[in-house]
């Protein structure tokens, strides 16, 4: 059996670290990828969740299938330019109605993006990191808490002016160390307070997927300004065929692997050939992964296929022209 999921709200990578089972919430720990590998489908339910778990020809074709039913339903023309016109909304709406449910710990940076945390070492020197798409500060704040280092600064921005104000009127948030402000990744110039070639980390969790395909390269451009040479960017977002699009129904297509959900924001399903090749193909592959993991839930006996894209992506120094 196969759990439904909730298309009315984005689906994030708090799932990864925390289960249900019924009324008992169960944390597990997180080890990076690959690390409990499910070899007989006896022992499914031993776990709350396994890595690696590769799909079967018949399984690939069961999603292919899905997908092109989806293609036959797409949402009414005359209504598709309400979704384009201004996404933002729809996230302010989001924000209001979640405002005390959204932020989430998400243990798992630590371990997945380590050089996140090295900016806060106290020897690590002047630092600048930038999380694009803040929401309520999932990023900025863990890294703040447990800073150590005097000379890091960290922007945040989200294009919601409501996710903003959650971060400023977050009792961590310390204007000091920090900046909040409201800013689209796919404006025309990069942020009036950050200087071109300055960042030496830019944070984009379930950000890029929130974009129609014609901004991404306004998207890159805007990343690429920003960050020093050899800066990282750090990404994380929602792959093809995860069970969140599987489950979209009719008229949630806006076009190819682009969808909305119930409350009106907006979600694109990646492929890893298309980040190293059509994103971030000037920048230097260092990390382009599939997390692909099955997570169960034991008392109901219940399998939910996830798949997750994670990558980390250099910008070049001068005269470097391909990848390590």
């Amino acid at each position: 059996m196969v759990e439904k999921v909730d298309n009315k709200r984005p689906l994030e990578e708090e799932q990864v670290d925390e289960k249900n089972e019924g009324n008992k919430r169960v944390k597990t720990t997180e080890s990076g990828f690959g690390t409990r590998v499910l070899k007989e489908e006896n022992n499914v339910f031993d776990h709350n969740a396994w890595d690696n778990v590769e799909w079967d020809e018949e399984q690939e074709k069961i999603a292919q299938d899905k997908v092109a039913q989806q293609m036959e339903y797409p949402v009414p023309e005359e209504e598709q330019e309400l979704y384009y016109k201004d996404p933002a909304s729809f996230w302010n709406t989001f924000y209001q109605k979640n405002e005390n449910k959204f932020f989430k710990n998400r243990n798992w940076l630590k371990i997945e993006f380590p050089e996140l945390f090295e900016t806060s070492k106290a020897e690590a020197g002047e630092k600048k990191v930038f999380e694009i798409g803040c929401g309520a500060g999932n990023t900025l704040f863990p890294l703040l808490e447990q800073n150590e280092n005097p000379d890091l600064f960290v922007f945040a921005a989200d294009y919601s002016s409501t996710a903003v104000d959650l971060v400023k009127n977050n009792k961590q948030y310390d204007p000091t160390r920090s900046l909040a402000f409201v800013w689209d990744l796919t404006s025309e110039d990069i942020p009036k307070d950050i200087e071109p070639g300055s960042l030496d980390m830019i944070v984009l969790i379930f950000v890029f997927s929130a974009l129609a395909s014609e901004q991404w390269e306004q998207a890159v451009k805007n990343i690429t300004k920003m960050l020093k040479p050899g800066g990282l960017v750090m990404f994380r977002d929602y792959g093809r065929y995860d069970l969140a699009q599987l489950r979209f129904k009719k008229n949630r297509l806006l076009k190819d692997n682009f969808y909305i959900r119930g409350d009106g924001t907006r979600v694109y399903f990646f492929t890893p050939e298309q980040l190293e090749k059509e994103i971030f193909n000037h920048f230097d592959i260092v990390q382009n992964s599939v997390d692909r993991r099955l997570l169960v839930n034991r008392q109901r006996q219940l399998k939910m296929y996830r798949v997750w894209l994670q990558g980390k992506y250099r910008k070049r120094l001068p005269d470097s022209s391909c990848s390590p």
